[in-house]
């Protein structure tokens, strides 16, 4: 089992599969690109049952974790920009979580999240199981 690191329950994580390249990647492009960002753990790394998710949640979805709430998939990458300053990412996060905006947005997610093993920077690591790719 590998090393668990502490968890920091006063401030905002995000949560997303560390085994996953085509995850990895991202989370480290966003870093880049959005001048604030939170501490972001694999869920390999902690005990995400502490923060009230499960199995399933953690390998479909990343999460964007508060001391106030926990928001999964599209929502995760919406509240990711909404804590920007530039107001045209906190316009877009905005969006991301507003019909018919959401449909749109949650749907492209799950697509993403579906098939992330056969985009650029994926791997076979990458994939769900068999049975819930769908």
């Amino acid at each position: 089992m590998p090393a668990r690191v502490p968890i920091p329950h006063t401030r905002p994580v995000l949560v997303y599969d560390g085994d996953c390249a085509f995850c990895t990647t991202w989370v480290n492009r966003l870093r880049e690109l959005l001048p604030r960002f939170p501490e972001a753990l694999p869920y390999q790394w902690i005990d995400y049952a502490e923060l009230g998710l499960d199995e399933h949640d953690v390998t479909h979805y990343a999460w964007y974790v508060s001391p106030s709430r926990q928001l999964g998939g599209h929502l995760a990458l919406s509240a990711l920009l909404r804590i920007q300053r530039g107001p045209w990412w906190r316009f877009a996060g905005w969006l991301m979580a507003t019909p018919p905006y959401s449909w749109v947005a949650r749907l492209g997610y799950a697509f993403v999240a579906r098939n992330r093993h056969r985009l650029p920077g994926g791997t076979p690591t990458c994939a769900l199981p068999p049975a819930e790719r769908g």
